[in-house]
């Protein structure tokens, strides 16, 4: 039988080195706080990149809102001209827009060669059609380059920033069996906070790729779209000029 003044003893040394372990702090900052150096590297950088890609997301948002209204402003307002000339001087001081800036590229180049499309020689017309259509195609490739920007990074983020957080999770799982095999403790109490602190690079790196990957898809289809757009449009636009030079 055991002896009441033991076994009391016991009690109260277990409960004294309960009172002394260290607490740890599950918190968002609290994990934060208590990871290794490099995982707290690792971390910032993911969250960083993902503050990066919500200012490109909304952006771009913005952006491909606006120039999608005012191409549809602009085909309304070209299709129901009466003339060139005329729609151009009205358009080129406010032409702020891919497709209102590919077609001022357009008529200044037709407007320089007039001249020389007054000799009536065919193969002027000719040069002067393939100008005019290399001129659409540049303008349109800036723009769309203008309009393309940023969705690199998007992508670069949604690609890496899981392999990021993964890093930082192995990097800080070494650190806690480290820590284990030097205190010989391979009780959960004192793996599962190292470890926490570790799967928490993971769900920040998956925070920022998860958004990412989305937004860069749906932006790359909004692109090509546009892109397909400006381009029927140039094509159209070529068929209206060689209309006019053939009159």
């Amino acid at each position: 039988m055991a002896d009441p003044v033991t076994t009391a003893v016991q009690g109260v040394d277990a409960t004294a080195v309960a009172g002394t372990a260290p607490m740890h702090d599950f918190s968002i900052i609290g994990m934060f706080l208590q990871a290794d150096f490099i995982v707290q590297c690792v971390m910032l950088l993911l969250l960083f990149a993902s503050f990066w890609c919500w200012a490109i997301i909304f952006e771009k948002w913005f952006l491909f809102r606006n120039v999608k209204a005012k191409a549809i402003r602009f085909e309304n307002e070209f299709w129901s001209s009466e003339a060139l000339d005329k729609f151009y001087e009205k358009t080129k001081k406010r032409a702020n827009h891919p497709m209102a800036i590919i077609f001022v590229a357009a008529m200044e180049e037709w407007f320089r060669s007039k001249n020389n499309q007054s000799q009536g020689s065919q193969g002027i017309k000719l040069s002067l059609r393939e100008r005019i259509v290399q001129v659409m195609q540049v303008a349109r490739n800036r723009e769309l380059e203008n309009v393309e920007s940023g969705l690199g990074f998007l992508a670069t983020t949604g690609a890496s920033a899981p392999f990021i957080g993964l890093f930082g999770t192995v990097w800080g799982i070494m650190n806690s069996f480290h820590a284990i095999a030097l205190s010989k403790n391979t009780s959960l109490v004192a793996v599962a906070p190292g470890i926490a602190e570790a799967l928490f690079a993971t769900a920040i790196g998956l925070f920022a790729a998860i958004p990412a990957v989305i937004a860069y898809n749906k932006f790359s289809n909004e692109l090509s779209r546009f892109s397909n757009k400006l381009e029927d449009f140039s094509m159209e636009f070529d068929t209206i000029l060689s209309r006019q030079m053939e009159g």
